[in-house]
């Protein structure tokens, strides 16, 4: 009985520490299992975060405003305008999972000289990793077509000398047209919640894609593509300034969204001075690097706030810009109907500042003292010829009375015809008058108030009789002591 008893006694305690082995087993599976969720939850959380050495890769021609916009999208107003190869950047937050990284932005320069430079900023490791973002100016629109091409051209011979794995290139190319065959209008279907990174059809569900049309990703570069006209704000003074109209504007949009729909490219219309689709331009470049949602939808509406996200547009779209033409045809070329008006050469004169007057009336003092005394034609001599050029007797004292009175030219001479027209003057005031003898003035039984012309013999009596009489007067009034008015006009002699 002991025995059993003992053999019961062992049975029942090898079956209580069997079950505390089995709750110690389950403990350390259930902690097993919390370590291993904390290790799938850190796992996951980190392959979550925002990746780096994402970059966009911004061309177009100088003066465009490529450093300009992207200092906007920076949050900076102090920069300093490189060249070659800038580099800017912009933050990138994730509030979700709160992190934070920074996309690069390289700005290539606008001479061809420097395109080389893009072997620093893309490569093959990187390739999938960029967008090339090219600027057009849209107050300079006569040269938005040349631009795109040119710059797109640039950006193609790049990915041809790269040398591309095919595989790799194929796969690039599939994911732009995946992206057109299975875009979405922003809020078509509400119920679906946005998906952070490639959305993919459910399990079970067919993918159904249309096909593309005859002109759409016809030079499919495997690189994303953002097409932004900056300064849109100049389009009033087009209007203005060279009388655009609207289907001026419509005849623009269409020929670069043909552009944008051949390459896959994404067109947006911006304005740094009015802070137009900036913040637009932003969200779209962090969607398009980053997978971050986008529920904006085109915009057509406006003509300087245009927005058409990539696989949006097609050729039906486009066409319905060409209902506005009315002296445009469809068919005309981009550069006979956008024609860059003629420049207007401005002469810029020389500022010339006026000198202090004193020395500029020194100056002429100078100059006039250096100048020969001006003459009307030979010199006279008022003391021996009289104004009809014959010779005279006459006293001093006359000769010097009538200088008194008479106007002088330059050089202290008188001109003959003053002379005679003063004498004659004076006959004719003195024509009522008796002259000598108790005859008229002039004698002769001369018509009163006749005035002769000088140097004919009639007038000449009269002139010597009015020289005697002034010179008459003056000695008069020279022995007078208390005279010191002149005598009266109507005074005989």
């Amino acid at each position: 009985m002991a025995a059993i008893g003992r053999g019961a006694s062992t049975s029942t305690n090898s079956n209580v520490n069997n079950s505390n082995l089995e709750i110690q087993n389950g403990e350390e599976d259930d902690g097993q299992n919390l370590w291993s969720s904390i290790l799938s939850e850190v796992s996951t959380h980190s392959r979550s975060k925002l990746p780096s050495g994402k970059n966009v890769l911004v061309l177009g021609e100088d003066g465009a405003g490529k450093t300009t916009l992207l200092a906007k999208l920076q949050g900076i107003d102090d920069y300093m305008k490189g060249r070659g190869l800038e580099y800017l950047y912009f933050n990138v937050h994730d509030d979700d999972i709160d992190d934070h990284t920074m996309c690069n932005a390289w700005i290539l320069d606008g001479d061809l000289f420097h395109k080389g430079l893009q072997k620093f900023v893309v490569s093959l490791e990187n390739l999938a990793d960029t967008i090339a973002l090219l600027v057009v100016d849209m107050s300079r629109p006569w040269f938005a077509l040349d631009s795109l091409q040119k710059w797109a051209s640039v950006v193609r011979e790049y990915i041809d000398k790269l040398r591309v794995p095919p595989e790799d290139l194929r796969d690039m190319e599939q994911k732009l047209v995946r992206q057109f065959q299975e875009y979405t209008e922003p809020g078509s279907n509400l119920s679906v919640s946005p998906q952070r990174r490639n959305p993919a059809m459910a399990d079970g569900e067919e993918n159904i894609v249309l096909p593309l049309g005859d002109n759409t990703l016809t030079h499919n570069l495997g690189m994303p593509m953002v097409v932004v006209c900056t300064k849109c704000d100049a389009i009033s003074g087009l209007e203005k300034e060279h009388d655009y109209r609207d289907e001026h504007f419509d005849f623009i949009q269409s020929h670069i969204r043909r552009f944008c729909l051949k390459y896959g490219a994404t067109l947006l219309y911006t304005s740094v001075k009015e802070s137009k689709n900036l913040d637009l331009l932003y969200k779209y470049l962090v969607h398009r690097l980053y997978g971050f949602p986008f529920n904006l939808p085109a915009q057509i509406v406006e003509k300087d706030a245009v927005f058409i996200p990539a696989g949006w547009d097609n050729e039906k779209k486009i066409a319905i810009l060409h209902e506005n033409f009315q002296t445009i045809k469809v068919e005309d070329p981009f550069e006979d109907v956008i024609v860059k008006p003629s420049v207007r050469k401005f002469v810029h004169e020389k500022e010339i500042n006026a000198e202090d007057d004193q020395v500029f009336l020194s100056k002429l003092q100078s100059l006039l003292a250096k100048q020969p005394p001006a003459t009307a034609g030979r010199p006279v001599d008022t003391a021996s010829r009289a104004p009809g050029g014959s010779p005279r007797t006459t006293n001093r004292s006359a000769a010097s009375n009538v200088a008194n009175v008479m106007p002088m030219q330059s050089g202290g001479q008188t001109s003959e015809g003053v002379l005679a027209n003063f004498f004659n003057s004076l006959l004719t005031k003195k024509a009522g008058s008796p002259g000598p003898g108790g005859s008229p003035s002039g004698g002769g039984g001369n018509t009163p108030g006749t005035v002769r012309k000088s140097g004919s013999k009639l007038g000449l009596t009269d002139v010597q009789a009015e020289l005697d009489r002034i010179s008459n007067k003056s000695e008069m009034e020279a022995s007078s002591p208390t005279s010191t008015s002149p005598p009266a006009e109507n005074d005989e002699s």
